[in-house]
């Protein structure tokens, strides 16, 4: 990358200041975002509703005279998933968080390559296909196979929903984008399913059901755009100039003469800009540090998280109240991340939060089965702070993260996260050993990741890094709230620090 390109790309918050922050051009992209989440949080919990197992007998006399009423609204019941079976119960689960796991790693290097807007609308388009065809499934290994599939683009489209609207947007309407109203939308979406499940009984009209929000999305194609951000780092500066002078228009204010000083560079320069991938995540001492510290946070937090939720079976109460108040606690949760995010430092937002769940999961072994209702609190009180910790995490890791390689590196941590999520339906399993293991588990695990959270270089009121070289440096030990007396703008900025390695180093990306 020359050096007047690495300058034009450093500055870029700068360069598109003129458009505001919240004109009609960051209205709609903001909004229509938001809706793009609505077919990934609605086919989020088909994992749960799909297999639900009715109540049923392995051994049945042949004086009994049970209803059958339930046979054809049952996957496990018509696939004879259960009984000698019902080892299959558990393993489809897990090759549909292997689908998202592989959706995350190749989805984020095309993204990264050809652009966030064909891969969020792909993604979404692979839900509504393949939720219609699992409908149609003869068998339960055809099932799978297309469970797979479905699970490929949930964790995909919200993931590339995310990137898109951190980079159009700037300033305090992307903190209120990324922290609150993302993940509420998401969190309406994944509310819908269970009303629809209790309106539809039948899993095959279900399964088509979960197409529509998908196919409703389709035609915002033609009204949200691509990243001019994204398109500034592939050395595309006329098509961001267009862009951005169409969203002047829009906005109606006047843009500059020129935007970008690189856009007169000759366009072979332009396009000797090598393109990413997932092992530049790797390349250099500082990314790789960062990197492998992100993957360990996320699968952390993702055995946490699930690891609690599955593990709701075993509590005491109403199962239906329960799953609605663990459901709704999601909503203050992601409200208390983004107040955080507007003022404190990303990593005291995320240990504060995150130790608070883990202290109230940990508290549980004492009050498991003593003390039903505080133990159903502590285990809110846990949720919330785990989802409280992740709405941070989310911000944090796409700060982290250059825009060369963004989506990359938000997909390959969302990736670790699956591997989480795939490992947590076996927590219940130490329970032969110990039936407070699992607690334990899921609260270490949440301490673990905020002991490693301290070496990660703090992101907050820093510009958002373009190229590997801005990437902040990793950090020594230091106790979290010093990052509390950050001053509002001392001249020495992230992309100030990293200026003159960035001249010098004009042949990296």
């Amino acid at each position: 990358m020359s050096r007047v390109e690495s300058t034009t790309v450093q500055d870029y918050e700068a360069s598109v200041s003129f458009l505001g922050t919240w004109g009609p051009f960051q209205k709609r992209t903001f909004f229509l975002l938001c809706l793009t989440t609505i077919p990934s949080g609605y086919n989020l919990l088909a994992v749960i509703f799909l297999l639900a197992t009715p109540p049923h007998q392995c051994h049945i006399p042949d004086s009994s005279n049970l209803s059958q009423d339930w046979i054809q609204t049952s996957i496990p019941v018509q696939f004879n998933l259960v009984c000698r079976d019902q080892w299959k119960q558990p393993l489809t689960s897990v090759v549909y968080f292997m689908g998202g796991l592989f959706g995350c790693f190749i989805s984020g290097q095309i993204s990264d390559r050809f652009g966030r807007k064909p891969v969020l609308f792909g993604a979404i388009t692979a839900l509504s296909i393949f939720s219609s065809a699992v409908a149609f499934a003869p068998s339960w290994p055809v099932f799978t196979m297309l469970f797979f599939l479905l699970g490929l683009g949930q964790i995909t489209s919200y993931i590339v929903a995310f990137v898109l609207g951190s980079e159009i947007l700037i300033g305090s309407t992307r903190v209120l984008f990324s922290n609150l109203c993302l993940p509420w939308v998401y969190v309406f979406g994944m509310m819908m399913l269970p009303v629809t499940a209790y309106l539809v009984r039948s899993w095959r009209h279900l399964s088509l059901t979960m197409a529509v929000p998908g196919l409703a999305c389709i035609p915002l194609w033609w009204l949200i755009s691509e990243s001019p951000r994204w398109l500034v780092s592939r050395g595309r500066f006329q098509e961001a100039e267009l862009l951005l002078r169409s969203a002047a228009l829009e906005n109606q204010v006047e843009a500059p003469h020129v935007i970008f000083l690189s856009a007169n560079i000759d366009k072979a320069t332009s396009e000797k800009t090598e393109s990413p991938n997932f092992l530049d995540l790797l390349r250099t001492a500082n990314i790789r540090q960062i990197t492998f510290i992100l993957w360990l946070i996320w699968f952390s937090l993702s055995v946490s998280y699930f690891g609690l939720s599955f593990n709701m079976s075993g509590l005491y109460g109403n199962p239906f109240l329960n799953y609605f108040l663990v459901t709704a606690v999601e909503l203050p949760a992601y409200a208390a991340s983004w107040l955080a995010a507007r003022s404190l430092p990303r990593r005291l937002s995320y240990i504060s939060f995150t130790l608070l769940g883990a202290l109230a999961l940990l508290l549980i072994q004492i009050t498991l089965y003593s003390y039903p209702t505080l133990t159903l609190t502590l285990v809110l009180l846990g949720k919330f702070g785990l989802l409280a910790g992740a709405g941070v995490l989310y911000m944090f890791t796409g700060e982290l993260s250059p825009t060369v390689i963004r989506n990359t590196a938000m997909s390959s941590c969302a990736m670790f996260s699956r591997v989480g999520s795939s490992v947590s339906p076996y927590l219940l399993q130490l329970a032969v050993f110990n039936e407070f293991l699992p607690w334990i588990v899921v609260g270490s695990l949440s301490v673990l990741s905020v002991l490693v959270c301290v070496f990660l270089p703090e992101t907050f009121k820093q510009p958002l890094p373009d190229t590997i070289q801005q990437m902040a440096l990793t950090q020594r030990f230091r106790w979290p709230w010093a990052s509390m007396h950050l001053p509002e703008d001392d001249g020495k900025s992230a992309k100030d620090q990293t200026t003159t390695p960035e001249i010098i180093c004009t042949t990296h990306l």
